[in-house]
């Protein structure tokens, strides 16, 4: 018998979000899928409903991944796929294993030589860095930065030199209800002309992004961020650079 998949399912950003963030292919072959390993089961529960699938739930074997699940509990859960069953991986928000705890799923299912097929879905880190017209060429995500008001300021000083020096888009997130104090953080630790984009609640009704120098953006009214999911990117030392330096894009390099 030949071994299963282990498909990995983006799922929507939030509520609220457009249709269109999945194709047809995409939804088909979450419908034919019965065994799935989650970040949390209701949630889960929630987008099969919301993308039809056409068995009832509880019919539906979910299991949902634990906050540092070991080895035994990895392979225990790919013995389904290793017996010949396709598996389904899922993320709480956007795309399953990338800023997010399922990537020991699919390490441990290379381990075991299983065919791993990532689906087209959205990715809120990668729609940000499109819509910031910021230097796509060269970024990095950092994840969260430190919670301490020092801490933090050091971190963000720091990825402001690394990205002048390497003229690299760095990309962060933070818990939503500290949005407001990132932002304000970011403003205070920042040169004027470092750019700053802020993308909320992508995909979604509410979907709002923006790019600023850090001047123009303590002159600006500040967004509501109050428990939006929210991107910060920062590219600093915004001056007149020729095309190659400020990240053109070779003519076969696109991407």
């Amino acid at each position: 018998m030949s071994s299963g998949t282990l498909y990995l399912i983006p799922v929507g950003l939030g509520p609220g979000d457009s249709a269109l963030t999945h194709p047809p292919e995409v939804v088909r072959q979450l419908q034919a899928l019965d065994y799935f390993i989650v970040e949390r089961a209701k949630t889960a529960r929630a987008d099969l409903k919301r993308y039809g699938h056409p068995r009832p739930l509880q019919e539906l074997d979910i299991h949902e991944l634990p906050e540092s699940p070991d080895t035994a509990w990895l392979d225990a859960h790919l013995q389904a796929a290793k017996a010949g069953r396709n598996i389904g991986l899922m993320s709480e928000a956007g795309c399953p294993a990338v800023a997010d705890p399922g990537a020991l799923v699919v390490r441990r299912a290379h381990h075991h030589g299983l065919r791993v097929v990532p689906l087209v879905g959205p990715s809120s880190l990668l729609l940000a860095m499109m819509a910031s017209g910021l230097n796509g060429q060269s970024f990095a995500f950092h994840g969260y930065l430190p919670i301490a008001a020092a801490e933090r300021t050091q971190r963000i000083q720091q990825l402001e030199a690394e990205s002048a020096q390497w003229q690299r888009t760095q990309l962060f997130i933070e818990t939503p209800y500290r949005n407001a104090a990132m932002l304000d953080a970011l403003l205070a630790a920042c040169k004027p002309e470092t750019l700053l984009c802020v993308a909320t609640s992508l995909t979604t009704t509410d979907e709002w992004v923006m790019t600023r120098s850090i001047a123009q953006w303590k002159k600006a009214e500040k967004p509501d961020l109050d428990r939006r999911p929210s991107i910060f990117l920062l590219l600093a030392s915004h001056v007149t650079r020729s095309a190659s330096s400020a990240g053109a894009v070779p003519k076969h390099g696109r991407r």
